[in-house]
């Protein structure tokens, strides 16, 4: 066997080493330009404040992390070889103001973080109703996660819709979720806060969105082959035109029955969003308590009683 020493050692010069990390970061910096980092992008009160919470716990973060990064430099120039002028000093006492400040920082950090952490997750409870007035009522969506599509009805309006969503804009929406399988999770980035919903549980949520436009909503927990597609769009719309789309909806399709909600609970993938011109009433209740039958599963499974 070869000696190692006897090995020809390659030797990169520093300008092919800056030329190297250059090149890694334009190709970093290519990579990452098609990303979209949806939730500092917020479109309504909830996002915008779990922006604000994520952006303060950053520089919490920073004000400690960047000096730091700088001492450690600043350390390995001044400790350096070369500098005649360093003193190395291996021998110390104990100091209790240096003990002081070495404990204090990383408590203060926590003692920030712990304080916008508190403070921000009772502000925005989810449960917690967003303000309304009598001109904007709240609208009510009962939200369904299924094996995988997402299923919103509409009690107020008697409609339903599979894979999108559509809003008035400047409304308070309250959400009530449940799965109609595995556990799943509701996000709409833009918008805020995402949840968790669970078979035979009912969780709450608010949301509103601000500003019209699409905006996509997804799930945020694995569940499956068809986690990927299961992604749905979030049409914020003007009251009127969202009582125009209800009415609309209300004209033409299919009824939402037990019946048809078994039919639905068939796994799938890529389903295109469609439109039910009625849900039958307690349906949601049905599917929270398990009057009706969890998902079946994939085909040719047999799911145990």
């Amino acid at each position: 066997m070869a000696d190692r020493r006897d090995r020809p050692v390659v030797r990169i010069s520093a300008r092919r080493r800056a030329r190297l990390a250059a090149c890694v970061l334009t190709a970093c910096a290519f990579a990452l330009a098609g990303c979209r980092y949806d939730i500092f992008d917020a479109q309504g009160p909830v996002g915008a404040a779990d922006a604000l919470i994520t952006l303060d716990a950053l520089v919490i973060m920073l004000a400690i992390v960047v000096p730091t990064i700088l001492a450690t430099f600043g350390f390995a120039w001044w400790f350096r070889a070369s500098n005649t002028r360093a003193r190395y000093r291996p021998d110390w006492n104990y100091s209790g103001r240096l003990e002081l400040l070495v404990w204090a920082i990383p408590i203060l950090v926590i003692m920030f973080l712990g304080g916008v952490i508190w403070i921000g997750s009772h502000e925005l409870d989810p449960a917690q109703p967003l303000p309304s007035s009598a001109k904007t009522p709240p609208l009510n969506v009962q939200v369904v996660s299924m094996d995988w599509k997402w299923l919103f009805i509409y009690p107020d309006q008697g409609v339903a819709s599979v894979n999108r969503l559509v809003v008035p804009v400047g409304t308070p929406v309250h959400f009530t979720l449940t799965s109609a399988s595995v556990m799943n999770v509701f996000f709409v980035p833009q918008l805020g806060s995402m949840i968790y919903t669970m078979n035979h549980m009912a969780d709450q949520l608010w949301l509103q969105a601000d500003r019209p436009g699409t905006y996509l909503g997804e799930s945020g927990h694995f569940s499956g082959d068809g986690f990927s597609d299961m992604t749905f769009d979030v049409d914020a719309v003007a009251p009127q035109a969202f009582a125009a789309w209800a009415k609309g909806v209300q004209a033409s399709g299919p009824v939402l029955d037990a019946p048809a909600y078994q039919a639905l609970e068939v796994q799938s993938r890529h389903v295109p969003p469609f439109t039910y011109r009625s849900a039958a009433p307690g349906l949601f209740q049905d599917i929270v308590n398990q009057q009706l039958p969890p998902g079946p599963g994939p085909a040719g499974v047999t799911r145990p009683k």
